[in-house]
């Protein structure tokens, strides 16, 4: 009879290699739903295997899709993303306002509230986020899951934020201002938005909606997505280049390897378990690896991003679109 901390010790080891590599974690202390060893960690593996693999969890999407090099373009994004004052911005002390007034207001205070920001500026002053779930999660759930990531991980700057729940799709823009209120600047990498994945998906599921932040290579997925520039330059007519639907480089293939072996060693773990509900689980991770072998991988859940329009105010291009939903 295998020692159930065996199997544990095997899914906390090769779990954390699948859902939460070592170069995506970029903050020296675990977030709270990264803590915990033995039992209480391996529970937490046993969980991200169901979403995945079970439940095929909606899986979050944050998104950087540009940022104003200016106050210029800082009041010209607020503008876009309250429809001129019709939508509520709240700012970060989760204060409402509505109108042109309460915007003009907010510019003012972005540009005195720190360091002045010029109305042209050589560098980012500002970074605009987009939050976003599949069409049919609550809009008003989104929009409090945002607001606690916010709290949580903008904690030390100024940010609005505003909620548009007339798409498809529920989503809220972010725009955080770059200077911290000590005086650090931010520069979000793909690691930083990994985190901010996890982060919005555990606010959501503190919610009560079944969200997760699961990379690609863990889902078995290898789509290409677009970035927010070529899709509205394909609709211009203006894209000159195409690129593959499927990741097929050097470094996604070792990423999917890795997720494989990972997977192998996890179900390798569970199968010779006495817990009828790990047994299970084995099987599960079975039919996923067949779905992957034979091209019918892992249903992605739609995200909606074919209705959210670009900001016409922020140049789009390759340098202004960071995203991480993979």
């Amino acid at each position: 009879m295998p020692d159930p901390r065996d199997i544990d010790g095997v899914l906390v080891q090769w779990g954390d290699r699948l859902f939460y590599p070592s170069n995506r974690m970029v903050k020296p202390t675990p977030q709270p739903r990264l803590s915990g060893f033995g039992w209480g960690r391996a529970a937490l593996i046993r969980e991200r295997i169901a979403a995945t693999v079970v439940r095929r969890a909606p899986q979050v999407m944050v998104k950087v899709t540009g940022g104003g090099r200016g106050m210029k373009a800082i009041a010209a994004h607020f503008r876009y993303i309250s429809k001129n004052g019709r939508l509520e911005i709240e700012d970060e002390r989760g204060q409402p306002g509505l109108g042109r007034d309460a915007v003009r207001e907010l510019v003012e205070d972005w540009r005195l509230g720190g360091s002045l920001i010029e109305d042209v500026s050589d560098r980012r002053e500002a970074f605009n986020i987009m939050l976003s779930m599949p069409r049919g999660v609550d809009a008003l759930t989104v929009q409090r899951a945002a607001r606690e990531f916010a709290k949580a991980e903008l904690a030390d700057h100024k940010y609005v934020m505003v909620l548009h729940d007339h798409q498809a799709n529920p989503h809220v823009h972010l725009s955080v201002r770059a200077e911290s209120m000590h005086g650090r600047r931010l520069n979000p990498r793909k690691a930083d938005l990994q985190r901010w994945r996890e982060t919005f998906a555990e606010r959501l599921r503190e919610w009560g909606i079944d969200a997760e932040a699961t990379r690609q290579a863990s889902r078995g997925v290898t789509r290409n997505y677009e970035p927010l520039w070529r899709l509205k330059a394909r609709e211009d007519g203006r894209l000159l280049t195409t690129r593959p639907d499927r990741k097929s480089g050097l470094g996604a293939l070792e990423s999917r390897a890795q997720a494989a072996e990972s997977w192998r060693h996890i179900a390798g773990a569970l199968v010779v378990s006495t817990d009828p509900r790990d047994r299970n689980l084995a099987a599960a991770i079975g039919r996923f690896a067949r779905e992957v072998a034979t091209g019918r991988t892992h249903r992605e859940m739609p995200v909606g991003r074919e209705h959210v329009v670009p900001d016409p105010h922020v140049r789009q291009g390759p340098a202004s679109d960071i995203e991480h939903q993979k």
